[in-house]
């Protein structure tokens, strides 16, 4: 698939919100300002999301060979599956449902027809599979699912869906909002870009809200909602969900052709029996049945140490103009991943230029940032120029020229080739190097008496300003230094009069 006084007044207010939502809005509005500029260049950003622990080689292997999987087939596999996967920033913590969630203790009750298939040889393969093969990622899967499993169960009540299908992204995306398919699907419920705008969602060079884990799971829920209403089977709507609603729909036909017109979700079945479905669809309400089993009930599975991630809480505000996570980042006093994390749309880690975005924020950090936004000179919002090719000119070169270290330049520039720049190729400089090569890392106060910071391979005034919370302008007239002069590793600033 698919800010008191006079501050507060101008910005309105920030809303608290947690992945059990509340449904309010907001309106937090900072006075409008320009787009950075640097160099007389439009601010521009690279495609490349920050790295996070979700975007491990293991999660796409594993949900890889989940897809190519075909039952029948022996699944003993050598993929790299973790032992184990924390955020170094959250603490752990199951989460319980009414309906007998991840964490439940009690016999699990379902919403969905699990019960009737449950020794299906389909199912039972799969169960087999994630017990086996995929445990140590689906043990991951589960540490994943406590955080958004209230969010998706209100968002899926709400719209009439059974709040179990909450499992199927697991089998979609692992519950990641990264991942990416063979096929482009993106997200945690893997859509189609052309499926995502059909229903609402903005898909575009700044923003893209299949990473985003409400707004996605808003759309899978409608989506969800009108395939039901249209085949009569929740098992039908997964199966529509997975390989498309025509081919359920011809699959139908056929089967009618036999005389078999009546529809339940033992009608999944029969079309996954006579071949009617796509392979991979024959196998995925087998493959959703088998996680909801585990996934209700881990413990009786021998799932005693998940990782549990906690649920999402947050301050939303607006800002008015390109800004860059990491600048947000450290106006909140916290970390490039923290941003990143709360807000998987602004893949580029910058929201986009020249229109109002939403930017979650730690919550009770809403105020603070805004003030802090306020006093922040448009020209510091963002730390990524355009750069265009000239004669001559290599990768190389320029990373060097820009201090950025020639990987990161490469990562910023998808499908460049670095032998074969063209005269007037405009290429994406990002100058935030050390947030962007170190995301975890919590900005650093300057220490008592410290007066000098002596450069290192990859750093620019920019970052060293960020670092030492002074002003880049000031940090420039300190050391008599313009915006394009060539900033050298080994050079001694003075970051303190």
């Amino acid at each position: 698939m698919h800010r008191t006084g006079s501050l507060l007044s101008a910005f309105a207010s920030i809303l608290v919100v947690a992945c059990a939502p509340a449904a309010q809005t907001l309106s937090s509005h900072p006075s409008a300002g320009e787009s950075a500029e640097r160099s007389g260049a439009a601010p521009v950003v690279p495609q490349m999301p920050p790295s996070t622990p979700e975007d491990s080689a293991a999660d796409v292997e594993a949900l890889q060979a989940l897809h190519d999987l075909e039952f029948g087939s022996s699944h003993t596999s050598s993929l790299p599956f973790d032992t184990t996967y924390l955020y170094a920033e959250l603490d752990e913590g199951p989460v319980s449902s009414a309906r007998g969630g991840a964490a439940s203790v009690s016999s699990p009750t379902y919403d969905i027809d699990i019960e009737s298939f449950a020794t299906n040889d389909r199912v039972e393969y799969y169960v087999d599979f994630f017990l086996d093969d995929a445990r140590d990622r689906f043990n991951i899967w589960l540490g994943r699912l406590n955080r958004y499993e209230g969010m998706i169960r209100t968002r899926f009540r709400a719209a009439g869906v059974p709040e179990d299908l909450v499992y199927l992204a697991a089998i979609e995306s692992g519950y990641s909002n990264t991942a990416v398919s063979r096929a482009s699907a993106v997200g945690m419920w893997q859509f189609m870009s052309y499926t995502a705008r059909d229903y609402g969602m903005v898909v575009d060079d700044w923003v893209d809200e299949r990473r985003d884990p409400f707004k996605a799971t808003d759309a899978a829920a409608r989506f969800l909602a009108r395939q039901y209403e249209r085949f009569g089977s929740w098992y039908l709507a997964a199966a529509a969900y997975n390989g498309g609603p025509n081919r359920v729909s011809r699959g139908l036909r056929r089967l009618s052709q036999r005389g078999d017109t009546t529809l339940s979700e033992e009608t999944f079945f029969r079309l996954s029996d006579r071949r009617y479905l796509l392979r991979e669809t024959r196998d995925y309400v087998p493959k959703l049945i088998a996680a909801t089993q585990i996934a209700k009930h881990p413990a009786r599975h021998g799932f005693d140490s998940i990782p549990y991630q906690q649920p999402l809480v947050f301050d939303e505000i607006s800002v008015p103009d390109a800004t860059g996570l990491d600048v947000l980042s450290m106006l909140a006093d916290t970390t490039t991943r923290a941003l990143v994390e709360l807000n998987p749309a602004y893949y580029r880690g910058v929201t986009p230029p020249r229109r109002e975005s939403i930017v979650r924020v730690p919550r009770g950090t809403g105020t603070t940032v805004l003030s802090r936004y306020a006093e922040l000179p448009p020209e510091e919002r963002v730390n990524f120029v355009s750069h265009k090719v000239s004669r001559g000119e290599t990768l190389g070169g320029l990373a060097q020229r820009y201090g950025v270290s020639l990987d990161l330049l490469r990562a910023a520039n998808p499908g460049v080739q670095p032998r074969r720049l063209s005269i007037g190729q405009r290429l994406v400089i990002p100058l935030s190097t050390s947030a962007r090569s170190n995301p975890g890392s919590a900005p650093r106060m300057l220490a008592a008496g410290q007066r000098y910071h002596v450069v290192r391979w990859g750093e620019t005034m920019s970052t060293i300003a960020q670092r030492y919370r002074v002003r880049l302008s000031d940090l420039l007239r300190m050391n008599g230094m313009g915006r394009n002069d060539i900033l050298p590793a080994g050079r001694r600033l003075v970051v303190r009069q």
